[in-house]
């Protein structure tokens, strides 16, 4: 059996993937928008629209796109979002004015500006439908 050690050696990547682009499910897009825009500082790069009703936005600061899509429901209004992961944000601005922005906004942090274990300054705050999000310096 291979140790931990040799399990965790870097590897050669076999996929040439372009950049990641996450999207969330969200359960009220207006309030999303403004989180992640008027909070977090991402643009808006499109809206589009289904059956004549914005329904997803696509956002982007820097090189992170970001989708935020409104819920249909189907799945039922109760649904838990966002369990058991965290998206990881890297920047080269000074966390400690995003997390400014996002208080000025009316969000809260949940921690931070705080410096990560292995050095870089962050802050984790969760967004309206509780997708947890740690944005740092690189």
């Amino acid at each position: 059996m291979a140790s931990t050690e040799q399990d965790a050696r870097k590897t050669e990547a076999l996929m040439k993937a372009k950049p990641l682009m996450t999207g969330f499910t969200v359960g009220d897009l207006q309030r999303s928008l403004r989180f992640y825009t008027e909070g977090l500082g991402f643009g808006v790069e499109a809206a589009h629209e289904h059956e004549g009703r914005v329904r997803y936005y696509s956002l982007r600061a820097g090189d992170c796109t970001l989708g935020i899509g409104q819920d249909d429901w189907a799945k039922g209004r109760d649904r838990v979002k966002g369990v058991g992961m965290r998206t990881y944000i890297s920047t080269d601005q000074d966390v400690h004015e995003i997390a400014r922005r996002v208080q000025a906004a009316g969000f809260k942090l949940d921690s931070g500006p705080e410096p990560l274990p292995w050095g870089p300054m962050a802050i984790h705050l969760t967004d309206p439908d509780g997708f947890a999000i740690t944005v740092a310096n690189d």
